[in-house]
Formats: C-alpha cells, structure tokens, sequence
C-alpha cells in the first residue's frame, strides 16, 4: 500500500477544483468513475453538515403558541 500523499492546502484546494470541474462537466453523473471521483473529493473537502430546516423541539410541558393561541378563541 502506497503511503497517503502530503499535500498542503493550496495543492489540495487546486486538486478538489479540478475533480469539480471533472464532475461536472461529465455526461454521466451515476458512473462509477464519477462516484469514486465524489469519494475523493469529500475527503478532500468534507461536505458541510445540512442546515436544519427546523427550530428544535420545545422541552415537554411547554405549550407551543399555536395552541395557546387555539386555547384562547375557544373561550
């Protein structure tokens, strides 16, 4: 097994810009060559985590204000 290439950042910044380009310019984004060459590039440059989309959930007992709100037009 070939010991891990030492690259500094500029070198693997130059290296993730060609593999996009690559990618995105191929007719076949499910190839397998296409795949392995997405697998390099998250190791290179690690995807970042998504964005939650919600606010997380209140601690039980909390009423939230949309109830509250339905709490009060019943009366």
């Amino acid at each position: 097994m070939p010991p891990a290439a030492d690259l500094d950042d500029a070198e693997k910044a130059t290296l993730a810009a060609l593999l996009r380009r690559v990618i995105a310019a191929d007719p076949f984004p499910l190839s397998l060559r296409i795949r392995t060459l997405r697998t390099i590039l998250d190791k290179l440059e690690p995807p970042s985590p998504p964005k939650q989309r919600h606010p997380p959930p209140k601690p039980a007992g909390t009423p939230s204000a949309v109830l509250a709100k339905q709490r009060g037009r019943r009366r």
